[in-house]
């Protein structure tokens, strides 16, 4: 099981429970999927930070510092993020189109022109734009 934020049109949030990813693809392609508050069918992921817990041989208590100070939190989306996907580097639209064509589910990340983004989006390929400027592995 997988569970999604999701943000309708008139920017209600509500969580939703699928199968697998490939299940909310292919809810959302069919056009089943619809807002709870408002009925909208024009629903779309959320941005959602990745639940991490907080390594217990670390010194100090990060959970309250992320709690307090929103560039901390920021700071724990952006390395679960990284260590949870691939630097691509200038590759990116490339290795998402090869992704997409061959079905798979892996997260990647790099960066890639508006050309680029916008033939993703026109072909299908779901992506975000990251609040943060993506590191490769070596600036870690």
């Amino acid at each position: 099981m997988i569970v999604y934020d999701l943000v309708c049109t008139a920017a209600h949030r509500f969580e939703a429970w699928f199968g697998s990813s490939g299940d909310y693809d292919d809810q959302q392609q069919r056009g089943l999927l619809e807002c709870p508050i408002c009925g909208s069918a024009q629903v779309a992921k959320a941005v959602m930070a990745p639940a991490v817990p907080a390594k217990s041989n670390r010194k100090g208590d990060t959970q309250s510092l992320a709690n307090d100070d929103p560039m901390a939190r920021l700071l724990m989306l952006q390395r679960a993020f990284e260590a949870s996907s691939d630097y691509v580097g200038d590759r990116f639209a490339a290795e998402a189109r090869a992704i997409h064509d061959a079905g798979e589910t892996r997260s990647i990340h790099g960066e890639a022109t508006a050309a680029e983004v916008k033939a993703l989006r026109e072909d299908g390929i779901s992506l975000l734009p990251l609040p943060f400027r993506p590191r490769a592995r070596s600036d870690a």
